[in-house]
């Protein structure tokens, strides 16, 4: 039997839903990922999509408003962001992004764009991520925003603000006040123990743990007694009776995940137990039990082929909540995402590579990038994938945040993914290490001047220095690396920043905050 973690967490908070919000379309844009990550999740909202209107989005503009109450909005507020970094517009059914040569540099559907870009309605309909200045990751929407707020969590410990998840919370809530029957159905991934727990915890059985029975583990031979119990010498071995799942649930709730794998003998008894909540014990008598059934499944239960009989599935089903899939609500990725690995980074002492913990303009581009390449990922496997990815991210970090070569892989090789780039658009060009190394000398290691020389972006920059030997940024030079190198230049700051491969600027700011170890 397995017993309910409250700790788990997949979706988002349980929240009581007003029921006089109003839906109306507009062009929403989600933080996925900012250097301050309190403020992931958080949502602008542009005019109607039906409007002529041109739209602002830089440093200052739009607000973005918290999912807490009683805070202000406010825009990005990144240094690193230019106050005008993309205009946007319709024009002839297509929206136009429009950046200015000097300002920072910005990522539109995976791809660098140099003085516009145009996006159709399906794309804008799928969602477009946006990378602004390589530090703020955003997905740019079409789609339903309320009128009014869906009210304050109830803290169930499930996480994300989106339009489908608040009304998700809204059924859960309400079928949390009845004592119905559900069926779940979603992908699988989606999280539907985590919802089913959410029903449970909410409702009056809470008192109890939640049984969850996995059906498609439960062999054939053995489902009877394992689901009803067996009386003492209903068969050979049986020295004494045991209690089945729906016994050990009675006053409490029973989740029968996998519901779609159950055999077919056993389904008559299954039926009997949800119509007459009562139970027979193989070479026991009939009990009664006191049980309220949660099932879920991903298996289109109404197939022929399935062999499950419809008289069963119409009775699970008193009431029924379809999840969907997480690509169909990518909104959701940065608060899960973030969620995800900072609870793994804190379970491994890891916390120091947190972006608030780690500041560094290298760290936080080597955050944005991992996010971004989340967002633009089309999650086959869904919430469970998205657990498994972070959970794998942090073990493979230890001086900065790192993606493994697998999912490096894995995440390029969606092709149908968010950031599949417009025909036509050229790759950047890839430079071989030695050209790097060149052309970054040259550039006397001042990351921005050589991104500008080469035509990349700051945070690919910040990727090739992570990623070759021999190079790292000031911050991550040892401080009796320094204070020798300055020793060897007779204290010359511009030579000893030559030789320790760094720019002088970052070379300056380190000598003001490191300690003196000798002297000069």
């Amino acid at each position: 039997m397995q017993k309910h973690a409250t700790a788990d967490i997949t979706l988002p908070s349980l929240v009581a839903c007003s029921s006089t919000a109003v839906p109306r379309q507009a062009i929403v844009l989600t933080i996925i990922f900012h250097p301050e990550t309190d403020r992931i999740g958080e949502t602008a909202c542009f005019a109607n999509v039906a409007g002529e209107e041109s739209w602002l989005l830089g440093r200052r503009e739009p607000q973005f408003s918290p999912s807490t109450p009683n805070i202000a909005a406010r825009g990005l507020d990144d240094s690193y962001i230019s106050r005008t970094a993309l205009q946007l517009g319709f024009s002839k059914g297509y929206l136009i992004l429009a950046r200015a040569l000097s300002s920072s540099r910005c990522s539109v559907l995976g791809a660098d764009i140099g003085t516009e870009t145009s996006i159709t309605k399906a794309q804008l309909r799928l969602g477009v991520p946006i990378q602004l200045g390589g530090r703020v990751v955003l997905l740019l929407r079409e789609g339903s925003v309320l009128e009014a707020d869906s009210g304050p969590p109830v803290g169930l410990g499930l996480v994300g603000g989106s339009l489908y998840m608040r009304q998700l919370r809204a059924q859960v809530t309400r079928l949390a006040t009845t004592d119905l029957d559900v069926l779940i159905r979603g992908e699988t991934g989606t999280g539907k123990e985590l919802v089913a727990a959410a029903i449970h915890d909410a409702s009056e059985r809470s008192h109890s743990a939640l049984v969850a029975v996995n059906m498609a583990a439960i062999p054939e031979a053995l489902a009877p007694a394992a689901l009803f119990g067996s009386a003492r010498g209903a068969f050979t071995g049986a020295d004494k009776a045991t209690q089945g799942y729906f016994e050990q649930a009675d006053g409490s709730t029973i989740f029968l995940d996998e519901i779609g794998d159950t055999p077919q003998d056993i389904q008559p008894q299954l039926l009997r137990a949800l119509q007459q909540r009562e139970i027979q014990c193989v070479g026991g008598a009939i009990k009664a039990v006191n049980i309220r059934v949660i099932s879920a499944t991903d298996a289109h239960l109404s197939d022929d082929q399935c062999g499950f009989k419809a008289a069963l599935r119409y009775r699970l089903a008193e009431s029924e909540l379809e999840l969907a899939p997480l690509r169909e609500h990518a909104e959701d990725i940065g608060e899960l995402a973030w969620t995800f690995i900072n609870k793994e980074l804190l379970a491994i002492g890891r916390e120091h590579l947190l972006p608030q913990n780690l500041c560094t303009p290298g760290n936080i581009a080597l955050w944005a990038e991992l996010f971004h390449a989340f967002l633009c990922y089309q999650w086959p496997g869904n919430v469970r994938q998205l657990i498994n990815y972070a959970r794998q991210v942090a073990i493979a970090s230890e001086s900065r945040i790192h993606i493994p070569d697998t999912i490096r892989k894995s995440l390029r090789g969606s092709s149908d993914g968010l950031s599949a780039p417009e025909v036509g658009q050229t790759e950047p060009r890839i430079y071989t290490d030695c050209e790097f190394r060149e052309s970054y000398a040259a550039a006397r290691y001042e990351v921005t001047r050589v991104a500008k020389e080469l035509g990349l972006s700051r945070q690919a920059v910040y990727r090739r220095i992570s990623e070759m030997s021999g190079l790292c940024l000031a911050n991550e030079v040892p401080s009796e690396k320094i204070w020798a190198a300055l020793r060897n230049t007779s204290g010359d700051q511009a030579l000893a920043a030559m030789q320790l491969k760094v720019s002088l600027a970052g070379l300056r700011e380190r000598i003001r905050n490191t300690p003196q170890a000798g002297t000069l």
